[in-house]
């Protein structure tokens, strides 16, 4: 989805099931792109309420929420969530990622 995130049906389903485990009914995965780690930029991720201001974007029922700050580096974007037997977790297809460190936590644009 160009100008966006596109959410896959993994991710959808893990998110759909961190809120009903954690009760927050009516939230979304908040995607947002701060300062820091080793290449400049680094993803965050937590549970909030949607705001006026965020883009959401939804799947299955599941939200993700993203601001538009972040949107600006986040847009192509495909957040997928992967169970492997060393590590689990969402992971980002970002195509604005010019170079990224070797833990994939952090990078530039």
């Amino acid at each position: 989805m160009a100008g966006g995130v596109n959410v896959t049906e993994q991710a959808a389903a893990k998110i759909k099931e961190m809120v009903a485990a954690e009760n927050r009914e009516g939230q979304g995965l908040r995607l947002k792109v701060v300062g820091g780690g080793c290449s400049g930029l680094q993803y965050k991720l937590d549970f909030d309420l949607p705001k006026a201001t965020d883009k959401v974007f939804e799947k299955d029922g599941a939200k993700v929420l993203v601001d538009m700050k972040s949107l600006l580096y986040l847009s192509g974007t495909e957040l997928d969530y992967k169970e492997e037997l060393m590590q689990s977790g969402f992971v980002f297809q970002n195509p604005n990622v010019k170079k990224a460190c070797g833990c994939g936590a952090s990078f530039t644009v």
